[in-house]
């Protein structure tokens, strides 16, 4: 653990608080159907167009179920237009490669996963994706989804600063607003600066070069070509998390040099890490948004640097015989990278993304253990956008009930009381998340098409089921790569339940969100009195980091003693699986 790597440490965590404010500021003027941008004279009129096109009125504001409705509606029908497009891609242009229709589980399992901003990938991108999947099916889902979850995430906003209303602003307004003035000119400036640092932009015919030493009948290799830079960077900057390539985030093409490593994990943050001020600006209290801010920032740090603990130490194994004993566990990683960077990725990736630029099944146990441990808080350490604000906007909900049980007071949350319907709504979006991440991980232990994805055995081959069905209810996307998804013999088991568990953890958890913020909505502010918990300050970051610790993580202690901490000491006495 070199000071160097401290340093970039601080300079990640410093760079992105400088954002935070300026990106809140042009968020509230974007999430406002009538706020001014500098780039109004520019896109002005293709918002007006899109609204013409679509035939909404973006002024006539939604109730909960309206928006909630609309929402569903949309992403519904890009969800099948999706699944006939992989299915299809053989009849369809931008196809050089003359790469053959997806079969069907595995074309549902992936339009399921663009759609709800997941990007899991059953697939290798360069050899299963025509570039017009990956261009049209695949990353317009970059941009609709992410504008999805920042509109759920500016609704419940709404309903915790309205008071005595009925709306929670427009889905279409919303939808539009988002992706025509804050996705497209912030991906068209990323993927400018990825072309910059080599980052490849084309259309071209896979290349074939002649290997210097051929490895048995192999004396060749395929050389991937296509728009890589676009898709990298909406993937980075919606955390939607899915490579154009089967490496992500460690191949050459889609992640050249450690500066843009660096940007492209900053990236990943941006949105999320703004939304908190977004939320300060609204109520009208900056430090209630500044104290969510810092509970996310200290949650992450402390994983961080818990996991570049953990891959720095290394394997004792290894070390005992020579290998790596002074750099630590390098294995699965890029060595332009290193193991802070790929550690720090790792950490950064799953709490909001799933993009990856080292393997996470070849860390250590512990080190493995984090990544885990961060999409089964829910993905709200600054999360997916707008996923990762409304998700801790729950545990905001919750917190503020503990601390109103603690003082004996009916709890209150920004002037607003807090109701027996509004703790259920928010313990049913917590427990959609384990009852999905826990059943679907038994459900495959238990049977043979489950332990016939395994490349692994005992407790590590259980944290990648474990892993699977983490990141597919959290939305993230990534995976422990030991685990084979999509097994030879065509059962469609994996497919299927991870599709399955993508929609429980994205829309079963919107639904009770939403209604909370029809609840709170009509609420009338109650002016703050002597016993009223202030929510800002060290108390209340305190408060939500044990409430998110204790009840979003306790639930899940059990699963990951059998996994990785038992696959920990198992490996202090010698043995590997």
């Amino acid at each position: 653990m070199k000071i160097t790597d401290w340093l970039q440490l601080d300079l990640f965590l410093g760079v992105l608080a400088l954002i935070t404010r300026p990106l809140g500021i042009y968020l509230t003027r974007v999430l406002d159907p009538h706020g001014k941008t500098f780039l109004d004279p520019v896109l002005r009129p293709l918002e007006r167009l899109t609204y013409g096109l679509m035939g909404v009125e973006p002024d006539r504001e939604h109730g909960w179920k309206q928006y909630t409705a609309a929402m569903l509606v949309f992403s519904l029908t890009g969800l099948v237009m999706t699944w006939v497009i992989l299915m299809c891609q053989h009849l369809l242009p931008l196809n050089p490669q003359g790469l053959p229709g997806l079969s069907a589980p595995l074309a549902f399992n992936t339009a399921i996963s663009f759609t709800t901003n997941t990007n899991w990938q059953s697939y290798a991108g360069e050899s299963t994706m025509s570039y017009f999947s990956q261009t049209v099916a695949l990353t317009i889902h970059n941009f609709t989804s992410a504008a999805v979850g920042i509109g759920i995430a500016a609704a419940l906003v709404r309903g915790i600063s309205r008071h005595s209303a009925e709306t929670l602003g427009n889905f279409w307004s919303d939808l539009v607003r988002v992706t025509c003035y804050l996705l497209l000119p912030g991906s068209l400036v990323l993927a400018v600066f990825l072309m910059s640092q080599g980052t490849i932009q084309n259309f071209k015919p896979d290349d074939t070069a002649q290997l210097i030493q051929p490895s048995g009948e192999t004396a060749t290799q395929v050389i991937a070509q296509g728009p890589m830079a676009s898709q990298a960077a909406i993937k980075m900057l919606g955390t939607n998390g899915g490579g154009f390539t089967n490496a992500n985030a460690a191949q050459p093409f889609e992640n050249p040099t450690p500066l843009s490593n660096f940007v492209q994990m900053l990236s990943i943050f941006a949105i999320g890490s703004a939304l908190t001020y977004y939320l300060g600006r609204m109520v009208k209290n900056q430090r209630h948004g500044w104290a969510v801010w810092w509970a996310m920032i200290l949650l992450f740090t402390g994983a961080a640097v818990f996991c570049w603990w953990a891959e720095a130490c290394g394997n004792p194994i290894h070390q005992s015989l020579g290998v790596m004993a002074a750099d630590g566990n390098m294995e699965g990683k890029e060595v332009r990278f290193g193991i802070f960077n790929s550690s720090l990725f790792a950490t950064v990736t799953t709490a909001a993304c799933g993009a990856v630029n080292a393997m996470h099944d070849s860390f250590t146990a512990l080190g493995g253990l984090v990544p885990l441990f961060m999409m089964e808080l829910g993905e709200v350490v600054i999360g997916g956008v707008g996923a990762g604000l409304y998700g801790m906007l729950v545990f905001v909900i919750l917190a503020v009930f503990i601390a109103g049980l603690m003082v004996g007071r009916t709890p209150e949350y920004l002037g607003k009381k807090i109701a027996a319907f509004d703790v259920k709504m928010a313990m049913i979006a917590l427990l959609v998340l384990c009852v999905s991440i826990l059943g679907f991980t038994a459900w495959a232990v238990a049977s043979e098409w489950g332990l016939a994805g395994l490349n692994n055995s005992g407790p590590h081959g259980f944290s990648e089921i474990l892993y699977a069905y983490s990141s597919a209810t959290a939305n993230n996307g990534s995976a422990f790569a030991g685990l084979t998804a999509t097994p030879a013999n065509g059962d469609a088991h994996w497919n299927l339940t991870l599709a399955a568990a993508m929609l429980i953890g994205r829309f079963l958890m919107i639904v009770p969100i939403m209604a909370l913020a029809g609840s709170l909505v009509k609420k009338k502010i109650s002016p703050p009195g002597a016993g009223t918990f202030p929510v800002s300050g060290a108390t209340f970051v305190i408060l939500l980091m044990g409430t998110v610790l204790l009840i979003g993580a306790l639930n899940f202690v059990p699963a990951l003693a059998l996994g990785p901490i038992v696959e920990h000491f198992l490996m202090l006495k010698g043995s590997l699986f």
